[in-house]
């Protein structure tokens, strides 16, 4: 399957790691292709580097693993024609460090960072995923407790997310997805992230995930 993942940092590094590794032709998109190198060297150029257009344009389904604060930017930078009726996995944080530890949010309560990427591209398949968990355990679940934690997902289109919730399972080998619902549901899971931050702090780990017991 042709992917595009866009982000250089350890999120998208991950992320387009493993699709590599699973076979996938993955496009990175990045504003600093050097910051890839040592990367593409571990996969032995098994993937091609590019700007954020052309990952996105290369990819039949994308991940935004984008830093939140500069999100929407790069989403501009892809431009619309080349994620029109597309699947857009975002693993943003809308994490404001600015002001020190614990981090606040630069949206919650009534709105997301999920829910600003649907309305600025009315036309994609916003999908919310994998953003309450460290990038190690986002490709490998069975990393700790064998798998038996909760990752959720959050979309307005209801094919696009049982989409999403196969890949999940069938790539990654995630166990327990949870459909939370519609892209509103993004505030939830966006607002966990201080107590996840605060949950590394306290065990010098993010090895460390949710789980939903019901």
């Amino acid at each position: 399957m042709k992917l595009g993942v866009l982000g250089s940092g350890m999120v998208g590094q991950a992320i387009g790691g493993k699709l590599v590794e699973l076979g996938h032709e993955v496009v990175m998109g990045t504003r600093d292709p050097s910051k890839l190198n040592a990367w593409l060297e571990q996969l032995e150029h098994r993937a091609r580097v590019g700007t954020f257009a052309e990952a996105a344009a290369h990819g039949e389904m994308v991940f935004n693993a984008t830093n939140g604060a500069g999100t929407l930017e790069a989403l501009q930078l892809v431009g619309e024609a080349n994620l029109s009726g597309k699947i857009l996995i975002d693993i943003s944080n809308p994490l404001d460090f600015s002001k020190g530890m614990p981090p606040t949010l630069l949206v919650c309560n009534t709105d997301s960072l999920g829910e600003q990427i649907q309305r600025a591209f009315p036309n994609v398949k916003v999908v919310k995923s994998l953003n309450t968990l460290t990038a190690a355990l986002m490709v490998n679940p069975k990393g700790l407790g064998n798998g038996d934690h909760t990752i959720f997902v959050s979309g307005n289109d209801a094919e696009a997310k049982a989409q999403v919730i196969a890949f999940l399972k069938r790539e990654f080998g995630w166990k327990d997805v949870l459909d939370l619902g519609d892209i509103k549901t993004a505030r939830g899971v966006e607002m966990v992230l201080p107590l996840w931050v605060s949950l590394y702090g306290k065990f010098g780990t993010g090895m460390l995930q949710f789980k939903v017991v019901r």
